[in-house]
């Protein structure tokens, strides 16, 4: 049988001797504030008695406590909090971050026996659901409760109470202990910039730095992504980014493109090929992405494989909920992936209910142009369709266009449809030519549109508007010269 216990280099526990000033106002019960030590080093006793120690690194420590600290924003503002007061409201949640990475620790203490870095999805089903039942426990006050933490929020006591904490009162833990030492934000600021900032100054830059230059990513390019994902200059070369890489370049992805992935979505390097990632793949294969496009897909929306299979179900489930077959599933994954970005019940289901008040058949509509989905009801879908009701267009008649040309809505009101509606008056086409082929708002105006209908008017002949503007330059020479010629026949 093997026993765990810990052992330090400096002390671990410290207790809270008095209420911080600014939160004297409030009536608290005092719990133990942890320190770390500069290193945690784990005892595991074997049945024969000899014992091996494994030390566990301080830069990955440091990565998977900045990949807590990313997952619990992401959870703060999936609460409803905005992405910059969420930003700032991590700045004082440093004891909190503490706690999760302990809970880290105990969940994987056995990854840490020997040595194997944690993924990105790992620590987020760790720390997820532990922050739901929180969320859960403490309702409305949640946000507290992180805030203040260790000094949990209770019902009124004296203020006595709050000056005079007992001093009996311990806290002992058998987790093991983080070994980030944070006790200034001057310190926290150090780790997470100095690799992006001083980059330049360093004489023997880092394996990884040298590797994601070799592969053609500009210096500024890493100093970004490390400041806005700072776990991302701790990952290392060998276990993670360089594997990851070899991936992708083995998938047909231009090594010119690696650099742009990366500075999209530099998480994709944090992720267990073998645990994740192709696991990942072979799902979203199952939900009908097309395995010869991989590259496009990824090129085109790198996050998708860094999402959950949970919310990938849950929008493909919602997609044959608005009746998508099985293939017009598969084409919109590997057209669109970002689609895999929006929420079902605050982007998706809101959007299609907008589309079906006008009679726009929203599964017709997804599977044609699911980029409207993603475009704001109130300042982009509704001003288009008033933009034609204004017109003299009935309702009937511009879903009509809508599902014909889902890009519709796609296209500027002041920019586009507004030049190319008034063009369209000088052509002498009824209004009914547009219904029947509304993709001439997609053709450039000054470089189609006008060139064009200034060859037929100038030959005397007339052409459906679709015959003016989707046809080749050969073919439309072609039907040109053929209807002059019929019409100088009959003359």
């Amino acid at each position: 049988m093997k026993a765990f216990s810990l052992f330090r280099t400096s002390d671990t526990l410290s207790l809270f001797a008095a209420a911080s000033p600014a939160v004297s106002s409030r009536s608290y019960n005092f719990r133990t504030q942890l320190s770390f030590p500069q290193r945690l080093v784990f005892c595991r006793a074997e049945t024969d008695g000899s014992v091996s120690l494994v030390n566990v690194p301080p830069s990955l420590l440091l990565a998977e406590r900045e990949e807590a600290k990313a997952v619990l924003h992401m959870f703060l503002t999936n609460q409803g909090m905005n992405r910059i007061n969420a930003a700032r409201k991590m700045k004082k949640l440093d004891l909190f971050v503490d706690h999760l990475m302990l809970r880290l620790h105990t969940v994987y203490k056995t990854r840490y026996l020997v040595g194997r870095e944690l993924t990105t999805p790992e620590i987020r089903d760790a720390l997820i659901p532990y922050l739901e039942e929180l969320v859960e426990e403490h309702g409305d006050s949640f946000v507290e409760v992180l805030e203040y933490f260790p000094i949990p929020l209770v019902k009124e006591k004296s203020e006595e109470a709050v000056q005079k904490p007992p001093s009996n009162v311990t806290e002992t833990s058998t987790m093991p202990v983080s070994t980030v030492s944070e006790p200034t934000t001057s310190s926290k600021k150090q780790t997470t910039t100095t690799r992006a900032s001083n980059i330049d100054d360093t004489p023997n830059l880092p394996p990884h730095i040298v590797y994601l230059e070799q592969l053609g990513m500009e210096r500024d390019v890493i100093k970004e992504v490390i400041r806005k994902f700072p776990a991302f200059g701790y990952y290392s070369l060998e276990g993670k980014i360089k594997p990851v890489v070899e991936f992708l370049l083995d998938l047909g992805i231009a090594k010119s493109d690696i650099p742009v992935i990366i500075s999209k979505r530099p998480q994709l390097c944090g992720i267990s090929l073998s645990d994740n990632l192709i696991p990942t793949m072979a799902f979203l294969e199952d939900l009908g992405v097309d395995k010869k496009k991989w590259a496009k897909v990824i090129q085109r929306f790198p996050a998708l494989l860094t999402y959950s299979r949970s919310k990938l179900q849950a929008t493909v489930d919602y997609f044959y909920e608005m009746g998508l077959s099985s293939q017009d599933v598969g084409k919109v994954l590997t057209r669109y992936p970002s689609i895999i970005s929006y929420s079902v019940e605050e982007k998706l289901r809101p959007t299609a209910e907008y589309f079906s008040s006008i009679g726009v058949n929203p599964a017709v509509l997804m599977s044609r142009c699911p980029q409207a989905f993603g475009l704001s009801i109130e300042s982009s879908l509704k001003p288009v369709t008033e933009f034609f009701l204004q017109k003299g267009y009935h309702i009937a008649d511009f879903a009509l266009m809508a599902s014909r040309y889902g890009a519709l809505y796609t296209i500027s009101v002041e920019d586009n449809l507004l030049p190319k509606w008034e063009y369209f008056l000088t052509m002498e086409y009824p209004k009914t030519e547009l219904v029947k082929f509304p993709q001439y708002f997609g053709y450039s105006l000054e470089d189609r549109i006008k060139p064009r209908h200034e060859i037929v008017r100038e030959s005397g002949v007339r052409l459906l508007l679709n015959q003016v503007l989707s046809l080749s330059d050969e073919d439309f020479q072609k039907l040109v010269k053929r209807k002059v010629k019929k019409k100088n026949a009959c003359a």
